[in-house]
């Protein structure tokens, strides 16, 4: 960080360059999201309908949140969750958050132990099912299963002169930033700027596997 600024390191001329998948790699992922997605959304409707319900069931609002993001190349796209927080979460933050849960809202966009969220939603957060909604938007081409997190237009600007290189690469459900650091690497330190770059960077077959393989075990854990 410089001056309150993220700007990202420039390559060490004494290590080896980074290894990002070539065309290969990129056409062989988008055939894996697109098969595993049909499976998930296949297998898991009917689980998804009856999360559906119980959200329907424990506080008022529709069950399935949208969410407006930044897409690959700096395209705006719009993600599905079901909803965990209550219905006007976003819209009047401060009739639940104290000024102190707020000051960190508005400067993470995000907060342990949120008291927006419902008792269903943090089942669902915990197990990470509120995201099975976004396996239609790998369907639709506007996600990856495996890529950087989906950001506000604002939260790009977070990434300084790395901006147009970190929306090079398409966005993912999950990623090298959820399985390593998210709840400890922030915007105000650079941390989780370092760690979705490094995705980017060294986008692989590896890389992916490892990702996956801790997504899993993150989701078995509750975390």
């Amino acid at each position: 960080m410089v001056d309150g600024r993220f700007v990202a390191p420039p390559p060490d001329p004494t290590a080896a360059a980074p290894r990002r998948g070539g065309r290969g790699y990129l056409a062989a992922k988008r055939a894996f999201d697109v098969a595993f997605s049909a499976a998930v959304c296949v297998v898991l409707a009917v689980p998804v309908a009856l999360a559906c319900a119980a959200i329907a069931l424990d506080s008022p609002g529709g069950p399935v949140f949208r969410q407006e993001r930044v897409g690959q190349g700096g395209r705006p796209i719009r993600i599905f969750k079901l909803r965990t927080m209550v219905a006007d979460a976003h819209e009047a933050p401060e009739r639940y958050m104290t000024p102190e849960q707020l000051e960190v809202w508005r400067r993470e966009q995000k907060l342990d132990d949120d008291p927006r969220v419902t008792r269903v939603g943090r089942l669902l957060r915990r197990t990470s099912l509120d995201e099975l909604p976004q396996f239609l938007n790998v369907l639709a081409g506007d996600l990856s299963v495996i890529g950087p997190r989906p950001v506000t237009m604002e939260e790009t600007l977070e990434f300084g002169d790395a901006r147009d290189e970190f929306l090079s690469c398409r966005p993912g459900i999950t990623g090298w930033w959820q399985v390593t650091a998210r709840n400890d690497a922030a915007w105000a330190d650079g941390e989780r700027q370092l760690l979705e770059l490094f995705y980017v960077r060294h986008a692989s077959f590896g890389l992916d596997a490892r990702v996956f393989a801790r997504t899993f075990k993150a989701m078995l854990r509750g975390r």
